[in-house]
């Protein structure tokens, strides 16, 4: 053989592995998606979608390197543990589990699939996290808000519904009310406000009987803290205070947008982008243990004037300048 053909015969054989290997199709990953909702919700569906942009955004694309499995488990409790322990059984290698009530059962479900939360009010006390910088386990991700937010929500609520004097909080006591609750009591005794809770549970009658029977003394208001209680029945809430005439604060955009009357909290959108960053990093190898749970970054207040004038409101300007959105 001549030295020439030796030599293209083994640069041939070098490059051969190298072309092969760049034909063959990326690993395909697999990420789990467990929800307190139904699939039709279109809050859920906006947020979802966000996720999913970011992590094209990041480079995976459906099909191609990454297969995405959703589970959309509603708010109920026991249909909830079903679907967390069937995407368990599916070996993800990611889990993004939305809220409070839904890391808690894909927890019982695993504690060596890492899991990604967009947003939880209280991980260490809910024993998801050992802490916010060192989570130690197979779980982060990002708060929805700190507890200290409830004060603020009172504080609206006296702001835009100055004649209020009694305040029905109503809250998820078996998740994260309780918190809540402590840090809007806190504050009740300087604003000169009577609070008292009103817990929620996966039945609309309660919530309607529980709003109707507060609504028969006058001056009074609520906050609505989150939950996957209260965003499921939304539109129930929003139905029954505007039918008792009741002054709220929500602690979401979308019940603004919907009619009710004022709502302040985390930039939902930015949140399931962050933990799309989350998923793309513990899938390139890092561990959940070793990444903070971070605090939101981005807030938003929403007036809505048209539920103000019903309720025979007048919003005070300095109020109105703070808004991020004003509905008219």
């Amino acid at each position: 053989m001549r030295r020439r053909e030796f030599i293209t015969l083994l640069c041939s054989a070098a490059v051969w592995p190298l072309a092969a290997r760049a034909q063959q199709p990326e690993r395909m990953r697999r990420i789990g998606v467990i929800l307190p909702s139904a699939a039709n919700d279109l809050e859920f569906q906006t947020w979802v979608g966000a996720f999913l942009q970011a992590l094209a955004q990041l480079g995976w694309t459906i099909g191609h390197n990454v297969r995405i499995d959703i589970r959309w488990a509603t708010a109920n409790r026991a249909e909830i543990r079903k679907q967390a322990g069937e995407l368990v059984a599916l070996a993800p290698e990611v889990i993004l589990a939305s809220g409070t009530s839904t890391v808690g059962p894909v927890l019982q479900a695993t504690r060596t699939v890492p899991i990604v939360f967009p947003n939880v009010v209280d991980p260490v006390g809910a024993g998801f996290v050992d802490s916010l910088a060192r989570p130690g386990g197979n779980a982060t991700g990002f708060l929805l808000f700190e507890y200290s937010l409830g004060g603020k929500w009172l504080e609206l609520l006296k702001q835009i519904a100055p004649g209020v004097t009694r305040v029905a909080v109503l809250r998820d006591a078996a998740a994260s009310g309780q918190g809540q609750f402590g840090a809007i009591q806190a504050v009740a005794p300087s604003l000169k406000l009577e609070v008292s809770p009103v817990n929620m549970r996966d039945a609309s009658d309660e919530i309607e009987r529980a709003i109707a029977a507060f609504a028969r003394s006058p001056n009074g208001g609520l906050i609505v803290t989150a939950s996957a209680f209260s965003t499921v029945h939304r539109e129930l809430i929003i139905a029954l205070t505007a039918r008792h005439k009741l002054p709220v604060v929500y602690f979401e955009r979308f019940f603004a947008v919907a009619g009710g009357l004022i709502s302040y909290g985390v930039d939902r959108i930015h949140q399931y982008r962050q933990a799309a960053g989350y998923v793309d990093r513990i899938l390139k190898g890092e561990n959940p243990a070793d990444m903070p749970v971070q605090a939101p970054t981005k807030y938003q207040m929403v007036i809505n004037l048209k539920t103000a004038k019903a309720l025979g409101l007048t919003v005070p300007p300095t109020l109105l300048a703070s808004a991020d959105e004003v509905i008219e």
